[in-house]
């Protein structure tokens, strides 16, 4: 049986890390690409150092030599952080221009492969539960957005609408070009092995170190009232996701994300519990997002018979106790 080649772009960071050792631990021959390598393990067949936004440089990653071309394209790389990156205003531009180049890039360089040689890599873009509307995300007890939800557009953030643009590009280049394609909208994945500090860290991590570093009595901060709810999905159960997602039929997109809705307070709460600590919330004024977002999982189990197993309290778990560590090993 031939060896598969898969190419993850964006393979330095934290979903893309994992897809990495995912993949080569199932015999895959993987390339990873990115700015800079994964912090916690590097084991790709190849990593390729580089910047996405130059259109030579995405080219060469794509070649294969011999006219081949890789099996599978996974596109995770993009600008993005946290609510306090990406939520801030100050970097819109910084993000929506970073990202659709990229996208442009890939998606021309994979288009001139597949004219050349009449065979094209089946491509998966991780888009985000950002493209939602805003007024469909106003309640804490959000009901669960379906992927028809998402028009009429009107996404909370620049980054959405930068994710929206893109899903509509994948499509665009999948009809006109014959590039097979899959996309799907992550709703706040998370796990260990990834930013936990520095700032572009999701509400999981920063809450986990937030409560793993203080001392008994103390406070944390939250931003906003911390009544806003969200679900996150644990890595792992992504992954399965992505993996039934490619070697299906459907091009998306998908919503890939848990039911299960909490409220940032609450997440706290639950990241307390496991060393017992007693610490006081202290909310503070701070970029917070929509009220409530949840995923509406009926599409992703009709179509791929996917659903996620892990209850957030068990991947939370496994989170905190790597993140303190972290901080163990930092201190």
């Amino acid at each position: 049986m031939t060896q598969k080649r898969a190419l993850v772009l964006g393979g330095g960071g934290f979903i893309g890390g994992h897809l990495v050792k995912r993949l080569k631990s199932q015999g895959y021959w993987v390339r990873s690409v990115d700015l800079k390598e994964h912090l916690y393990f590097a084991n790709p067949d190849e990593f390729v150092l580089g910047d996405l936004r130059s259109f030579d440089f995405t080219k060469s990653v794509l070649d294969l030599s011999n006219g081949e071309v890789f099996d599978e394209v996974y596109q995770l790389a993009a600008d993005m952080g946290g609510a306090g990156y990406i939520f801030s205003g100050e970097n819109d531009a910084t993000v929506m221009h970073n990202s659709s180049q990229i996208n442009l890039n890939v998606l021309d360089a994979i288009k001139g492969l597949t004219l050349d040689s009449g065979k094209s890599p089946t491509v998966f873009y991780s888009s985000s539960a950002c493209i939602y509307p805003e007024e469909k995300q106003l309640d804490t007890e959000n009901r669960g957005l379906k992927e028809e939800d998402a028009y009429p557009a009107n996404p909370d953030s620049d980054y959405g609408w930068e994710k929206l643009f893109s899903e509509r590009l994948y499509f665009a280049y999948s009809r006109n070009f014959g590039i097979p394609v899959r996309v799907a909208r992550f709703h706040n994945i998370f796990g260990p092995e990834g930013t936990w500090d520095g700032g572009k860290e999701k509400a999981p991590a920063a809450i986990c170190r937030k409560v793993a570093n203080a001392q008994e009595g103390a406070h944390i901060e939250i931003w906003g009232d911390g009544n806003q709810t969200r679900s996150f999905l644990f890595i792992d159960e992504c992954l399965d996701a992505i993996q039934n997602f490619m070697v299906s039929n459907f091009q998306g997109p998908i919503n890939i994300g848990s039911e299960e809705l909490v409220s940032i307070n609450d997440l706290a709460h639950i990241a307390m519990s496991f060393e017992n600590k007693n610490l006081a919330i202290m909310n503070i004024a701070g970029p917070q997002g929509v009220r409530g977002r949840n995923s509406d999982n009926s599409l992703v189990r009709a179509k791929l018979g996917w659903d996620y197993k892990l209850s957030l309290e068990e991947g939370l778990k496994i989170t905190y106790f790597w993140i303190r560590d972290q901080l163990q090993k930092k201190a």
